[in-house]
């Protein structure tokens, strides 16, 4: 082999030598990158398999202390899993015998069931799902149920989850409610009959008294002394003030119940029928701020309830130039009205007493007492307030609100 021969030949083999040196630099690289990379992988999976065990402890926990019954089942209704709570409940543990939701469904509330459960699988979820079930003990029970369905990862549903909440005790004071309400209102409708017959049984003798009077006056015109004449006028203002008491007694035992439909009324025309009932003297002028909502409720409640304070305002004015103002606001939830006046003013003693059955501040024959506490129970009616603002020799406005409707 000629020099030249051997002299490729090793500068072959220092090329190889220098490629597999660079090949194994390369190797080591990769190498100690994959160690590094295998060491961070180790460290994470450490660290997700901790997380992991954590969430699962805490989901446990959860299942095992959550009030209210935990069940898990799959598509076909056969229970998987429940909680504590729900064992107890239901009387059934799933770890001896076997059950299927089905079990559990009354008799009465089946299509309901399904129909629900149906529901449940093409909408993922249901929420506040109500029936009866009965329980191991063939006790009826009522339930609320909210669940929802579990996927597989190709989102196919696999089972199904719900809360079932135990609310016999709720259902049963509903009932309980609703017959008591029922015997109220039977009750209260036969106080109001009852009312309206003690009204007409109490005016006929009245009346007739009142026409006796008026008889013994006109055989014996002329013949009466001036002291007779008077008395005989006392007693036909008695016999006034008692009819206006039993039509006011009346009138106070129907303001606090709603005896027909709720409907819109326009206080406006509300408004334009009290200024042609009541009488308004002349030195007295009704101001209505602005135009007045339409609210809903009983016409004839309104036209009480603002009777009866336009009426006081106007009778306890003492300026030469009467002012009485209707206004309101427009509140989120209701209507704060205000009835105001500059009139002779009420003491901040007698605030709280004028809305009492009885209680009035004008001993007068015109007064009863009984106009504010009327005002009050129709304002109690429509869940709103009372009350007044007053200076003594300057005025006294009420305000008093109405819920709105809806």
């Amino acid at each position: 082999m000629s020099q030249e021969q051997i002299d490729i030949l090793q500068r072959a083999l220092k090329r190889e030598k220098a490629a597999r040196k660079a090949a194994e630099k390369i190797l080591e690289d990769k190498s100690r990158e994959l160690y590094v990379l295998s060491e961070e992988l180790k460290v994470s999976n450490a660290k997700l398999a901790s997380t992991v065990s954590e969430k699962s402890s805490q989901l446990e926990g959860v299942f095992k202390n959550i009030n209210d019954a935990y069940v898990v089942m799959d598509i076909q209704g056969n229970v998987l899993k429940m909680n504590n709570v729900a064992t107890n409940f239901f009387g059934y543990d799933i770890t001896k015998e076997k059950l299927n939701i089905v079990k559990l469904i009354y008799q009465a509330d089946t299509s309901y069931a399904f129909s629900s459960f149906q529901t449940l699988l093409q909408e993922g979820v249901f929420t506040n799902y109500t029936a009866r079930i009965i329980t191991k003990q063939q006790e009826i029970k009522w339930v609320q149920i909210n669940a929802s369905l579990i996927y597989d990862e190709h989102q196919k549903p696999i089972a199904a989850q719900g809360i079932v909440r135990d609310i016999t005790e709720l259902k049963n004071l509903e009932k309980q409610k609703e017959k008591i309400l029922k015997e109220l209102e039977k009750s209260n409708s036969e106080l109001y009959e009852y009312a309206h017959i003690v009204s007409h049984d109490l005016k006929t003798p009245l009346r007739s008294i009142d026409a006796l009077v008026s008889w013994v006056k006109m055989d014996n015109e002329g013949t009466l002394d001036e002291a007779t004449l008077q008395n005989l006028k006392l007693i036909e203002e008695t016999l006034e003030t008692m009819e206006n008491l039993i039509s006011n007694i009346l009138e106070y035992s129907s303001a606090g119940s709603e005896n027909n439909e709720s409907q819109d009324v326009d206080l406006n025309e509300t408004m334009i029928d009290l200024q042609k009932l009541l009488f308004v003297p002349e030195h007295i002028s009704i101001h209505i701020a602005k135009k007045l909502p339409v609210i809903q409720g009983d016409p004839t409640k309104f036209q009480q309830l603002f009777q009866n304070l336009m009426s006081n305002a106007i009778k306890f004015s003492n300026k030469e130039k009467g002012i009485v103002t209707i206004d309101y606001v427009e509140k989120p939830s209701f209507y704060q009205f205000s009835v105001k006046d500059n009139g002779i003013g009420i003491e901040k003693q007698f605030h709280d007493r004028i809305f009492k059955i009885f209680h009035s501040l004008n001993k007068s024959k015109e007064s009863t007492g009984i106009g504010l506490s009327i005002v009050k129970k129709i304002v109690d009616l429509y869940e709103g307030t009372i009350w007044l603002e007053s200076e003594l020799g300057k005025g006294t406005t009420f305000f008093f609100t109405v819920k709105k409707q809806t």
